[in-house]
C-alpha cells in the first residue's frame, strides 16, 4: 500500500515498499496530517503516481502480473489537464477507483470513473460501492488458452482439447463476464477464435470440441507467447485489459521450445498478463518457470493423453502476510488437480 497527498504538487507520505505489516501502514495512516495549498492539480498528481509509485524501485509488483490500483479521493475542481494522465495509467493496465464529492470536477469523473460522495453519510455506501466494484472486476476475465499443436502432441492434443473443454464448461462466459479465446501453435500461431469472437459458453464449447489438431515443427513458443501480446491481448481483438479486466493466459506445452522465450514472456509480464503453463514430460520445466507469472505457480503432467490416470495429489495451500498463493507437493500432477489449480489461479484474480 501507498498513500499520496496532493494539492499543487503531490507528495507520497509512504511508497509501496515502504511497508509490509498492516500495523505500520494504520499508524502511517494514523499520523496523517492536512498539507493544504493551491491549486488543485490533479492531473500532476496522476502522472506523479504513475511516474514515482507505480514503478518497480517503489515497490510495484506489475513484472510479476499483480493488479495495480489507484484509489483516489478528490472534492475539487482540477486546474490542469486529466485526461491524458489517466489514460496513461489506463494504458499502463491501472485500475482507477475515484471518489468525489458535489464540487468534484465533471473533467475529472470523465477521465475516471467516479462514484461521487454528496454527504457525509455516505461514507458507509460508498465503501459498499467499492467493494461491489472489485467484487465486479474479479468475476470477469479475459482467458487465452494458448495450446500445443506440434508434431510431438499428435496423439495427446485430444485430451488437451478435452481439458479446455472441461475449464470452459465451468466458466461464467457471457459478455459482461468471462471472455475466451484459443490459440493453437507450432512453428507458427494460428487463433481458432478471439476474445471478441464469442458471448455464450455453448457458442466457445462447440468451436472447441471441433479443434483439430495442426502438426508442424518446430515449437516455437517464443513466437507464440510474443502473438497472443500483440494480435490476442489487443483492444481489437476483445481485450478489455485498459477496463481493468485481468488478462490471463493458460499455456499446454508438450516439448522444450525452438527459439527463446525470455523476451515475450517479459513482455506479456509486463502487460500485465497473467501466465500459467502446464507442460508435459517433454517439457522444459525452467522454461516453463520463466513463463509463468510465478515459478511456483507452472505445473507439469507425465502425459496429456494419461491425464485422467495419473495418481493425483492434493494442492498445498498457505496464506503469507503479502498475498494468499497455492503450492504444489510435487512436480507431477494429475488432471483434476491440474484443473483445480487453474480454477484456483482463476478465481484468486
Amino acid at each position: 500500500i501507498s498513500v499520496i497527498q496532493y494539492s499543487n504538487v503531490p507528495v507520497a507520505n509512504f511508497y509501496l515498499n515502504s511497508f509490509s505489516k498492516k500495523e505500520d501502514v494504520l499508524s502511517a495512516v494514523k499520523g496523517l496530517t492536512h498539507r493544504g495549498g493551491r491549486p488543485l492539480n490533479t492531473g500532476s498528481a496522476l502522472r506523479y503516481v504513475t511516474n514515482n509509485i507505480f514503478v518497480t524501485s517503489s515497490g510495484s509488483r506489475h513484472t510479476e502480473g499483480l493488479p495495480q490500483i489507484l484509489i483516489m479521493l478528490t472534492s475539487g475542481k482540477s486546474k490542469d489537464n486529466t485526461e491524458e494522465p489517466a489514460n496513461i495509467l489506463k494504458n499502463n493496465g491501472v485500475s482507477i477507483i475515484g471518489i468525489g464529492t458535489q464540487n468534484s470536477d465533471k473533467q475529472v469523473e470523465a477521465a475516471i470513473k467516479t462514484i461521487s460522495l454528496r454527504k457525509k453519510d455516505e461514507e458507509e455506501k460508498t465503501v459498499q460501492d467499492i467493494v461491489k466494484c472489485t467484487c465486479k472486476k474479479q468475476n470477469k476475465h479475459d482467458i487465452v488458452f494458448l495450446l500445443d499443436g506440434s508434431d510431438g502432441t499428435r496423439d495427446s492434443f485430444p485430451a488437451m482439447r478435452d481439458f479446455v473443454q472441461r475449464m470452459v464448461d465451468r466458466l461464467n462466459v457471457s459478455d459482461r463476464r468471462d471472455h475466451v479465446s484459443v490459440v493453437q501453435f507450432s512453428r507458427e500461431p494460428e487463433a481458432h477464435f478471439y476474445l471478441n469472437t464469442y458471448t455464450t459458453k455453448e457458442s466457445v464449447l462447440n468451436t472447441v470440441r471441433g479443434l483439430r489438431h495442426r502438426g508442424g515443427r518446430p515449437l516455437n513458443t517464443g513466437a507464440a507467447l510474443q502473438y497472443v501480446r500483440d494480435n490476442v491481448f489487443t483492444a481489437s481483438a476483445g481485450s478489455r485489459r485498459l477496463e481493468g479486466v485481468p488478462q490471463l493466459l493458460i499455456l499446454l506445452s508438450g516439448g522444450r521450445s525452438f527459439d527463446n522465450i525470455d523476451m515475450p514472456a517479459s513482455s506479456l509480464k509486463e502487460l500485465g498478463v497473467l501466465t500459467f503453463a502446464v507442460g508435459s514430460r517433454g517439457s522444459d520445466s525452467r522454461e516453463l518457470q520463466k513463463i509463468s507469472y510465478d515459478p511456483s505457480s507452472a505445473l507439469s503432467v507425465t502425459d496429456f493423453a494419461n491425464l485422467p490416470t495419473v495418481q493425483e495429489q492434493r494442492p498445498r495451500h498457505h496464506q503469507d502476510s503479502k498475498a494468499q498463493r497455492w503450492q504444489t507437493p510435487q512436480h507431477w500432477v494429475s488432471s483434476s488437480v491440474c484443473e483445480r489449480q487453474c480454477l484456483h489461479f482463476l478465481c484468486w484474480q
